[in-house]
């Protein structure tokens, strides 16, 4: 095949996969799929020096849907050039650099400031033009292909973020955002929807280039803006006064933005956001590096399809299309029967997936994948757990079809539907079930009984006849040292490890009993109201559901699962043998005249005077509230070292910053 030939293919395909990402909404593969293909066009380009007249890398976007009429831009909405690694920004920065100094050796006399730097996420979602004259919404468009795009004015007014009017009236400007879908939002609009959306970002697109600005309305969308495009009566002197004037029009600017001097500072946050991503509402696949001061801007100036002054910086992918080949059952401690899918290996995020989760049958058929055995499919990988499969790529029903289970694929006992959920109810008879529960039991959170394992309590269940929990506590040295892998020493310390869990507190053991829908921190709360194991279990419904964060379902697992005649008799039976479930330690009394009293506190950064967890015990000593998340209903920051995020949002919302460790320690003591 010669180069011609191989260009034309790749081309061909990489402009079948825009017109079904830009113009139906229907993408055929992931980006990290596209992108692949796109540099191997790039490179054949530069390699041979021929350029093909439709290549995309002609051109910025795809083509013009009809039924909406085209906008043309009044100023280029430009597409950024792009960093894969660290080498590649580097050499990004190193070329500012050169050409600032290149510029300040040709005019002396007016010399450029050294380059800073503004660092800005990414947003996964749809870019939006806006135009206001004399402070009204005129017109709104998508990007198009950076100088015409689809009038969506209608569809971009139903965001309520979007001000109609602002206080700037003295001409016309543009303004560039992105239109997107808060995943919370999308969570929220697939619980009753009856075609669920594969992800946020084609569900913010799908909703912006719908042709019923009622469809966009029950999307909910929201947007941030980040750049004047046009304007023909105003003038910045850098990135921040043009943030400044988005903020003051009552344009939504998102609170993560960073300026640096110094170029190392931009590579150190830039870590941080890809180490945190996980943590905001939002799609984000990169951030964006931009030089603030206009004048280097206009001396920078711009490639044909690029400014000099700005690069995007992408982060690893986290969704990418694979093939799903099975679909096995999982027997989980409470009886729950959890679908785990078995699928073509692909690299995502780092790592080589196998498995994903699909939660329940609620959920395949949710997803249109009952018949999706075989067909390619939407994965999505976040915060390092198991990926899960978001949806088919096609709607058909083109694959095999995944078959419910009727039994427990472990025990055989009928299985019952409960929601979306499939239940064995065999807790007494049923391997899975028993081995998870003695496993959680031990467990590090729960009585904390060293070296125990699943291997340990599936060989005890096997081997010794243990059932529950409770069985642990009548284990002998004699019948212990007769296992396979089990000499006198790793016997002797296994029944030192469970004689010492006899002495964990109440809400350990609480935890321990792995109570259906109930948590570490219910548990903490449970022990810290009752003080007393029987007082728990002898509490209502109706009582419980007026504690703290607990609703309805929670209070019912609670109560059912203490008047269950088998969880009883287990919990009489460990009593019986040294058990003690102790209560907590009666709390301290709590200051109310502090400089801390009755304030809602964050802490962030690195500390150096004390501990995070000693900050937050004094802190509460001296009534206040420690919260891991800045709000507006956040009194005062502790910003310690290295300070990032959290920080840069309470600046945005005006809250009080204590930055001086040395201070803090003393308003700690007084």
């Amino acid at each position: 095949m010669d180069f011609k030939e191989k260009m034309g293919k790749l081309i061909t395909e990489l402009n079948n996969y825009n017109y079904h990402y830009y113009t139906l909404d229907q993408p055929l593969v992931s980006d990290k799929e596209y992108d692949a293909l796109y540099d191997q066009l790039v490179a054949l380009e530069a390699e041979t020096g021929v350029k093909l007249p439709d290549s995309p890398t002609q051109r910025v976007g795809g083509e013009i849907l009809k039924g909406f009429a085209p906008h043309r831009h009044l100023a280029p909405l430009w597409s950024l050039d792009k960093a894969q690694n660290i080498e590649q920004l580097r050499t990004w920065h190193d070329r500012v650099v050169r050409l600032v100094n290149d510029y300040n050796t040709k005019n002396p006399g007016n010399p450029l400031p050294n380059p800073c730097y503004a660092l800005e996420l990414k947003f996964d979602g749809l870019t939006l033009n806006l135009t206001y004259q004399d402070g009204k919404l005129v017109q709104a468009s998508t990007r198009g292909n950076g100088a015409v795009g689809e009038g969506i004015l209608p569809q971009v007014k139903t965001i309520k973020s979007v001000p109609l009017t602002i206080p700037y009236d003295e001409g016309t400007i543009e303004v560039q955002g992105e239109g997107i879908m808060n995943l919370s939002v999308l969570e929220k609009y697939n619980q009753t929807a009856a075609e669920p959306l594969k992800n946020a970002r084609n569900a913010a697109a799908g909703a912006l280039r719908n042709l019923s600005p009622k469809v966009t309305a029950e999307r909910k969308l929201n947007a941030y803006f980040y750049n004047v495009g046009y304007s023909d009566g105003i003038t910045f002197a850098d990135h921040k006064e043009m943030m400044d004037f988005l903020r003051e029009n009552r344009l939504k600017v998102n609170p993560y933005i960073f300026y640096f001097e110094q170029f190392d500072d931009v590579m150190e946050q830039l870590a941080d956001i890809e180490k945190r991503r996980s943590e905001l509402d939002y799609l984000i696949d990169g951030a964006v590096v931009k030089v603030t001061d206009f004048r280097i801007r206009e001396a920078l100036g711009y490639t044909d399809k690029f400014p000099r002054w700005a690069v995007a910086y992408k982060f690893e992918a986290e969704e990418t299309t694979t093939v799903l080949q099975s679909v096995t059952w999982n027997v989980g401690r409470t009886g729950k029967i959890t679908p785990l899918a078995r699928v073509e290996p692909v690299e995502l995020a780092g790592v080589t997936v196998q498995n994903c989760t699909l939660n329940n049958i609620g959920d395949i058929e949710r997803k249109n994948l009952k018949f999706a055995l075989g067909s390619r499919v939407f994965i999505r990988r976040s915060n390092d757990v198991i990926p899960e499969i978001l949806g088919k790529v096609t709607e058909e029903n083109d694959g095999e079809e995944i078959l419910f289970p009727v039994e427990c694929p472990s025990c055989g006992f009928p299985l019952e539907q409960r929601g979306a959920h499939l239940f064995c109810n065999n807790k007494t008879g049923c391997k899975p079930q028993i081995v998870a529960r003695i496993t959680h039991f031990a467990s590090r959170d729960a009585m904390d009984i060293e070296t125990f394992s699943d291997k340990t309590a599936i060989q005890l269940y096997e081997e010794l006849g243990v059932r529950e929990p409770a069985d642990l506590y009548t284990l002998s040295f004699d019948s212990l040292v007769k296992l396979e892998r089990f000499g006198e020493k790793k016997a002797q310390n296994l029944l030192d490890a469970i004689e010492k869990s006899k002495e964990r507190d109440l809400a350990s053991f609480l935890f321990a009993l792995g109570i259906p829908n109930t948590g570490k921190s219910t548990t903490k709360m449970l022990a810290d109201h009752y003080r007393d194991l029987y007082r728990v279990m002898a509490a209502t419904a109706e009582e419980l559901v007026e504690l703290p964060d607990v609703g309805g379902i929670v209070a019912d697992s609670i109560a059912g699962y203490f008047a269950d005649p088998f969880a009883q008799a287990s919990i009489e039976k460990m009593l019986s043998l040294g058990v003690q479930a102790q209560a907590p330690e009666a709390p301290k009394p709590v200051s109310s005249d502090s400089y801390f009293s009755g304030k809602t506190v964050v802490l962030t950064g690195t500390l150096h005077l004390l501990t995070r967890e000693e900050a937050t015990e004094r802190l509460e000593a001296l009534g206040a509230k420690v919260t891991g998340s800045v709000s507006k209903k956040t009194d005062l920051l502790i910003a310690g070292e290295k300070a990032g995020s959290k920080l840069a949002k309470a600046q945005q919302l005006g809250i009080d910053i204590l930055e001086d460790e040395e201070e803090f320690v003393r308003l700690l003591n007084e």
